[in-house]
């Protein structure tokens, strides 16, 4: 079996999401893989969706449901188990790829010897093939056989999972799986699956479609969330313990956590919890400082980070009471001046 491809499905059988996603995976250019489907335990009628699939495209497609809901790490896991193909895939289910997607990838690994390849992606909000906001998920720097700079790189801008195939070893080889029963699994084990690569190819090319809607992680924010984040966060520092390169790229790991663990967490908490809790943020800050005590020092910080996220970082850094207090007197003033620009703007329209 050439290809594996792994899909976790959670309750996205409204307005055909599913279907679409499948479809876009049934009809590709090549025909030697299979597609594994893993049903964690949803509420809607996705596991029939899966099972009609399953019949359809025998020897295909294969529908695995979980009879606990282990969110998409605990349903990646089990693919895996699964997975019988010299290389390995994963898409989200409410997202969909273009016909040769695969072919292109593994047309470019044969033709290189890469052991691991990647392309561009889309943002769109439509079901359709039409060409949304193109998002360049990694760099033609980063490409040929892989030393310790171009690893750098990847730690600091590796692009997104769902947008690569591994060759199986990378993987299977690797005695972790996908953190379970969290969001950001994906965050946690990348950098470990990256320095295991010796040859990485990109295609700048945007052949994934990665759909935006209201109910994706991205744009759900709750403290359960945060945590998830944060969680995968520490993860990730664990493994850099654990398989030793967190002293060799230290500088890169350390900014990588800074921005997933504490920035992240500490703006889109802020902006979307209704009412943040004191403690949640002091606590964050706190653990922050422990972690990594001189992360504003770090080079990657100083060029990457806004001014005002490093204003509003510093300010949280020396009291979490003034900093929600000035954070709150910001974002009302800030809708106040919308509100009055939108009102503006239809006074004059009329």
């Amino acid at each position: 079996m050439k290809l594996s491809v792994i899909v976790p499905v959670y309750n996205m059988a409204a307005d055909q999401k599913l279907e679409y996603c499948l479809n876009s995976l049934i009809n590709q250019t090549i025909s030697d893989y299979e597609i594994i489907a893993v049903d964690d335990c949803s509420t809607d009628y996705s596991w029939d969706i899966l099972q009609d699939y399953e019949q359809r495209y025998p020897g295909k497609f294969k529908a695995i449901h979980s009879p606990v809901n282990k969110k998409q790490g605990g349903a990646k896991n089990i693919g895996l188990a699964a997975a019988k193909g010299e290389w390995l895939g994963f898409i989200d289910s409410d997202d969909w790829v273009t016909a040769d997607f695969y072919e292109k990838l593994l047309r470019k690994a044969e033709a290189t010897g890469a052991d691991m390849v990647g392309c561009d992606y889309h943002l769109t909000q439509e079901h359709s093939m039409a060409v949304g906001q193109v998002v360049p998920s990694n760099q033609i720097s980063q490409t040929g056989k892989l030393d310790k700079e171009k690893y750098r790189s990847l730690i600091l801008d590796g692009g997104s999972l769902v947008v690569k195939i591994y060759r199986r070893e990378i993987i299977m080889g690797y005695p972790n799986r996908f953190p379970e029963n969290i969001f950001y699994e994906d965050n946690a084990i990348s950098n470990s699956w990256m320095l295991r690569a010796k040859h990485f190819e990109y295609i700048p090319e945007p052949l994934y479609y990665y759909y935006q809607h209201e109910t994706s992680t991205v744009h759900t924010i709750t403290e359960q969330r945060c945590q998830d984040r944060m969680e995968a966060a520490r993860i990730m520092i664990k493994e850099a313990k654990e398989f030793g390169f967190l002293e060799e790229y230290r500088q890169e790991i350390e900014f990588s956590f800074t921005v997933l663990f504490y920035i992240n967490t500490l703006l889109s908490y802020m902006a979307g919890v209704k009412h943040p809790k004191y403690s949640f943020v002091k606590s964050l800050g706190k653990e922050m400082k422990e972690s990594f005590p001189a992360f504003m020092h770090n080079a990657y910080y100083q060029e990457r980070i806004h001014e005002e996220e490093k204003k509003l970082t510093a300010m949280q850094m020396k009291s979490t009471l003034y900093f929600m207090g000035y954070y709150k007197l910001l974002w009302t003033y800030r809708n106040f001046r919308k509100r009055i620009t939108k009102r503006i703007t239809k006074t004059t329209s009329q």
